[in-house]
């Protein structure tokens, strides 16, 4: 059994596709298939249910994964301990966001400060972001919901009340607040599923008995005003995002609901090594919020 084997059971137990492993991996999709078949052989047992070129992680196989994550992780930890102590303020920094918005003011600070580190980023939703810990994949994530996960340890960069944007004209663009009620009739333009956006959306409509009216979702929260603005619906928005829709055609109303707020995290496992990059990322990402936080005040 030896580390590239590992590596490659590893990749095809997360994607469950030898194909799309292969692709990840940047090997030959028999090679995969091969070292697989050797490494089930070697074990004694079956890792994968095979049916046609469907597979997918057997009981066996996800006992094996969980102490091949662990064991990996732990050389992994150790490879970034061991360049931190050879040449410290170098490294990578690898980051998960819903969106890369909010956050184009912190990286820039930091690639200023510290440009020989290099910074990686993913945009992904709450579930995917949680997997990506799980597996080591990133550093942090910066989420707008809460993840869970065994030894995840949240650090609350920003709450913020989130409004209700309406088109200039609409009936409800001169009200200083509106309540979840009014709203039954108005078509939303609004995140899928996993988002934070549609994740509160869900929970006030939720909350009198009613499902909201969806007339558009999308993955990227950022066309949300000027769609709002072009008059084909209402959508939620951050209050942070009152400076950047200070001069379009829309208006941002209050929204009379309990916990109408949005919580910014970041996000990291607790039972990992954290780089010197990493952790110079964390404390750049802390004080640049509470700036933020300090000016809007």
């Amino acid at each position: 059994m030896d580390l590239l084997a590992l590596r490659y059971f590893q990749t095809v137990a997360r994607r469950e596709h030898i194909s799309r492993a292969a692709e990840e991996l940047r090997v030959a999709q028999p090679s995969v298939s091969r070292t697989i078949a050797r490494l089930e052989a070697e074990l004694g047992v079956p890792l994968f249910d095979r049916q046609g070129r469907t597979i997918r992680l057997n009981r066996h196989g996800a006992a094996f994964l969980r102490r091949v994550d662990r064991a990996l992780g732990e050389l992994d930890d150790g490879r970034r301990e061991l360049a931190d102590a050879a040449g410290p303020g170098r490294g990578s920094v690898s980051l998960a966001a819903e969106t890369l918005l909010p956050l184009t003011d912190l990286l820039a600070g930091f690639r200023a400060a510290h440009p020989e580190v290099t910074v990686r980023l993913h945009q992904s939703t709450a579930d995917v972001m949680s997997e990506q810990l799980r597996a080591r994949e990133v550093d942090f994530c910066v989420a707008s919901q809460p993840l869970y996960g065994p030894g995840f340890d949240a650090v609350e960069l920003l709450r913020e009340e989130v409004l209700l944007a309406v088109p200039d004209g609409h009936p409800l663009a001169a009200r200083e607040r509106v309540t979840v009620d009014e709203l039954v009739d108005e078509p939303f333009l609004i995140t899928r599923q996993g988002h934070w956006q549609r994740a509160l959306l869900d929970r006030l409509f939720a909350g009198i008995g009613c499902r909201p009216l969806i007339a558009c979702e999308g993955d990227e929260p950022g066309v949300t005003h000027p769609l709002v603005a072009a008059g084909l619906g209402v959508g939620l928005l951050p209050a942070v995002s009152r400076a950047g829709v200070a001069h379009t055609s829309l208006s941002l109303v209050r929204l009379d609901a309990p916990d109408c707020v949005r919580t910014l995290s970041l996000v990291h496992r607790a039972d990992t090594y954290l780089s010197v990059a990493a952790a110079r990322f964390a404390e750049l990402a802390v004080a640049h919020f509470k700036t933020a936080a300090g000016k809007a005040a």
